[in-house]
């Protein structure tokens, strides 16, 4: 394939709303960012990043030395966990104000660009706190420069629109959509993936695929976002195996990052719909479940509901992973099954029985699914009609196998 005459070292500049810095190597691209920032007339910058990633894969060394070369003053914020909360996002705004921040560099996964994206907006708007702008009693138009430098290969916040913060008193993990939260410049460097470990390389992959079985079928899906669904499943499904046998094979970790990238600009064109409206409320009850995860358990019994709506762009996207369907509708059981078996097939067979949800459990994640600020939004785009009992009968389905 024409993956093989690629040169993964070479740094592409990738245009989308955002400047993205892509290839191994990528990350020494932060010493012009910084300059940039400096001659922009930002002194100060606020760090977000989870507790240990940024300094182990070796990303902290060049972005700190970036800064002290640039005489730009810093914070380093390094308490966010998967699943950030308001409450961290507010200690982090409120150590960016100390240091007059005029900027945002966000290192990590989702959880740290998510936070450093909700920490730029509240910088820029005094006054206001992480639960306003994720109860939505505000809708920001302005932020601070983002730069995001992309530790996994799933999330592909890097590259859109979107955030996700919990709210944990009230068991909501609502998302925002805002054009002021790209980020400026983003660099995806598929070496400082190489470290992820193996449960880490499935769950996050799995995000991407999610990202894009949503965007191609939802309401709003364009014959772009179908485009960017088929590549990425089969990128996913053609490096996954190879960056679980060897984590440290550059060249699946550079296809699956080159993978979450387009989800990102998918699911930014195409929206999300039942799968990650659903595994929202999973994970805000449960901090601890991993996002990737949460929606693996879920996917299946997503494709049984969509697929007698969308069969035919479904066929065509997911055939990498379950070839010789037909896109008839009378299908959707047995590209349900084939999902289930794929995901099986690299690792993930769990049901939602097995990450401790009962049968007595899902009225309960049913109501967060459509009480969570914005989640109903994601529902109302599902292809079909995203009804109480169709949500509900989805957690049904994932209790067990199909």
């Amino acid at each position: 394939m024409w993956e093989d005459t690629v040169d993964i070292n070479k740094i592409a500049e990738i245009r989308t709303r955002t400047l993205v810095y892509f290839g191994v190597g990528a990350i020494n691209k932060i010493a012009d960012i910084a300059a940039e920032l400096k001659a922009r007339g930002v002194d100060a910058v606020l760090v977000t990043a989870g507790h240990s990633a940024y300094r182990r894969t070796g990303a902290w060394d060049k972005v700190e030395a970036a800064l002290k070369a640039n005489n730009l003053a810093y914070f380093v914020y390094d308490k966010v966990t998967p699943n950030p909360t308001a409450e961290q996002v507010d200690e982090a705004v409120a150590e960016g104000r100390k240091i007059n921040a005029g900027a945002v560099i966000a290192i990590g996964g989702g959880s740290p660009i998510d936070a450093g994206k909700s920490a730029a907006i509240l910088l820029k708007n005094p006054g206001e706190d992480a639960r306003s702008l994720y109860e939505m009693k505000f809708a920001p138009t302005a932020a601070l420069p983002i730069v995001a430098i992309n530790l996994t290969h799933g999330t592909g916040s890097e590259t859109n629109r979107f955030a996700v913060v919990t709210i944990p008193e009230k068991h909501y993990k609502p998302a925002i959509a805002y054009d002021c939260i790209y980020p400026t410049w983003a660099i995806d460097d598929p070496a400082l993936t190489a470290g992820l470990s193996t449960k880490q390389t499935r769950y996050v992959s799995i995000d991407a695929v999610n990202h894009v079985v949503e965007a191609a079928t939802s309401k709003v899906a364009t014959p772009y976002t179908a485009l960017l669904a088929k590549e990425t499943i089969r990128l996913v499904a053609k490096y996954l195996p190879a960056a679980i046998a060897d984590g440290g094979d550059l060249k699946a970790r550079y296809f699956l990052h080159y993978a979450s990238m387009l989800a990102g600009v998918g699911f930014d064109n195409g929206l999300l719909h039942y799968t990650h409206a659903l595994e929202h409320p999973l994970s805000a009850v449960e901090p601890e479940l991993s996002h990737g995860l949460g929606l693996a358990v879920l996917l299946p019994a997503v494709v049984k509901n969509i697929y007698p709506a969308t069969a035919e762009v479904m066929a065509d996207i997911l055939s990498p992973i379950v070839p010789g369907l037909k896109g008839e509708p009378g299908e959707a059981l047995a590209a349900a099954r084939g999902v289930e078996k794929w995901l099986a097939s690299v690792g993930v067979a769990e049901k939602l029985v097995d990450i401790g949800v009962k049968a007595e459990d899902i009225d309960r994640l049913t109501d967060l699914a459509f009480e969570t600020p914005g989640l109903a939004g994601l529902i109302s785009v599902a292809p079909t009609d995203g009804t109480r009992e169709a949500v509900r009968s989805i957690y049904a389905d994932s209790l067990k196998q199909l």
